[in-house]
């Protein structure tokens, strides 16, 4: 049995011994906790234990730790033995940012240290530090998306650039970097003009926009001036 939700999937298996897998494939991100929920609502009658293999886990933002909050509490309402073993890559990373166990991070949750939340009033310094990373980590989590969301609009606008002006594509992104610059205009917001720009009948980018790509192209490819 599958259970999916945006990009993560949960691949469930059941034994007669009364074991239980569970293997995440995906990331786990806003959405995560319900899905497991969901998968873990689903176990038949008998299970006495359930195992997570996070071995096909690839990205994990703070909302994974709403996730190992829910699988501790199933653990705890159903009186069964329950883990979350196999971290690696980037996840692995954020359970070391966090101070959990990077083995099975429910052994510290269960003896009294929440990974999520904030800090109680009166906490220890460990635990106001933890709480402190999380929200810089959290912070590098969106910076790290919208990179990724952007990347495509920044290729194509690139494309759109090397062929105007036959530069290399180095060259297209130094164009890109100094029309930003120079406009005080995001990057991913100039390549959107630019590759608006390329359609047939597209409208032409902000006059700031213009200048500044303009002059980025005169100085970087050294060809005339940009449309």
């Amino acid at each position: 049995m599958t259970t999916p939700v945006d990009t993560l999937t949960i691949d469930v298996q059941t034994h007669a011994d009364g074991r239980a897998r569970l293997a995440p494939q995906g990331e786990l991100v806003r959405g995560c906790a319900d899905a497991l929920a969901g998968a873990l609502a689903e176990l038949p009658p008998g299970v006495r234990r359930v195992d997570l293999d996070m071995a096909g886990v690839t990205f994990m933002d703070t909302a994974g730790l709403e996730f190992l909050d829910t699988l501790d509490e199933h653990g705890r309402r159903h009186l069964v033995q329950v883990s979350a073993t196999g971290w690696t890559g980037q996840p692995l990373r954020i359970l070391e940012l966090a101070g959990l166990d990077t083995t099975d991070p429910l052994r510290p949750a269960r003896e009294g240290r929440k990974p999520t939340g904030s800090a109680p009033r009166g906490g220890s310094a460990v635990a106001v530090e933890r709480t402190e990373r999380l929200s810089q980590l959290q912070q590098e989590v969106d910076q790290l998306r919208t990179a990724i969301v952007s990347r495509p609009v920044i290729d194509q606008a690139r494309g759109v650039l090397m062929a105007a002006h036959g530069c290399t594509p180095q060259q297209a992104w130094d164009i890109l970097r100094e029309a930003s610059q120079r406009s005080n205009t995001k990057l991913r917001t100039v390549a959107a003009a630019v590759t608006a720009g390329a359609q047939p009948g597209g409208p032409a980018p902000p006059e700031e926009i213009r200048l500044a790509l303009r002059t980025a192209v005169a100085r970087t490819a050294g060809g005339p001036a940009a449309r």
